[in-house]
């Protein structure tokens, strides 16, 4: 028996959104600009910095952060 995959609505917000857009976040209290580098179901993938990646502390310069938690910026 299969289960059928259930449709989720999505936002105006989260539609609205694309590849190569530019966000803003505050992570560790350090403001950061990226772009949007794949966009998922709760959050999307943003490409930052070198500098920014180090400066908050990420592993890489790709990060993850929840459509809640990041504002439309202009490049």
């Amino acid at each position: 028996m299969a289960f059928q995959p259930h449709e989720k609505e999505v936002s105006e917000f989260v539609a609205a959104r694309y590849i190569g857009e530019w966000i803003s976040f505050t992570r560790n209290g350090v403001d950061v600009n990226g772009t949007i580098f794949k966009i998922m179901d709760n959050s999307v993938i943003v490409e930052i910095s070198p500098e920014d990646a180090k400066e908050i502390g990420a592993a890489s310069n790709m990060t993850v952060i929840s459509h809640k938690k990041y504002r439309i910026t202009e490049a």
